[in-house]
């Protein structure tokens, strides 16, 4: 793993953790930094990797079998993604691009399995956090999909074939 420079005391997600759970978070993590433009995964790719933004902007996109991509949601600082990696699913469900240059921190997923499993206080811990990062995700993106969908009703009540 990339040597991590970054103090997890230091990031929102870590705050309040005792020094001995730290320690032991801080082996599981390591650094990840790209430039712009930059695809972290394909939608389909195997998923390895959760990711806690630090800097940067990401946008999620998932492409349906029979459409184009549908931009599911924007993570800035504070944000998680690569949940596929998280539940033990084998393949990441949707595709990651930087929109601006990255920094964040990374857990592989078995590795957050293991901790859990180790160290079952941490683990819930920083699962129930996680969690609360997600959840006003979810809500955004449920948003943004009956935009779509009411965007689409419209179009066809407005199309003169009905």
């Amino acid at each position: 793993m990339a040597e991590m420079s970054v103090n997890l005391s230091q990031v929102p997600l870590f705050n309040g953790l005792t020094p001995q759970q730290l320690n032991t978070l801080k082996p599981l993590f390591e650094s990840y930094s790209c430039p712009r433009g930059t695809a972290i995964f394909e939608q389909g790719q195997e998923a390895d990797y959760l990711y806690l933004i630090l800097n940067g902007n990401v946008t999620i996109q998932y492409k349906p079998y029979d459409g184009p991509f549908i931009t599911i949601s924007h993570l800035s600082s504070g944000g998680v993604f690569g949940w596929s990696a998280a539940i033990g699913s084998g393949e990441y469900t949707s595709r990651a691009e930087c929109l601006e240059a990255l920094e964040a921190l990374r857990i592989r997923g078995r590795d957050l399995e293991q901790l859990c499993l180790d160290y079952p206080e941490t683990g819930a811990i920083i699962l129930d956090r996680l969690a609360q990062v997600v959840s006003s995700r979810w809500k955004h993106a449920h948003e943004q999909v009956r935009s779509l969908l009411q965007k689409g009703k419209d179009g066809l009540a407005k199309s003169p074939n009905n």
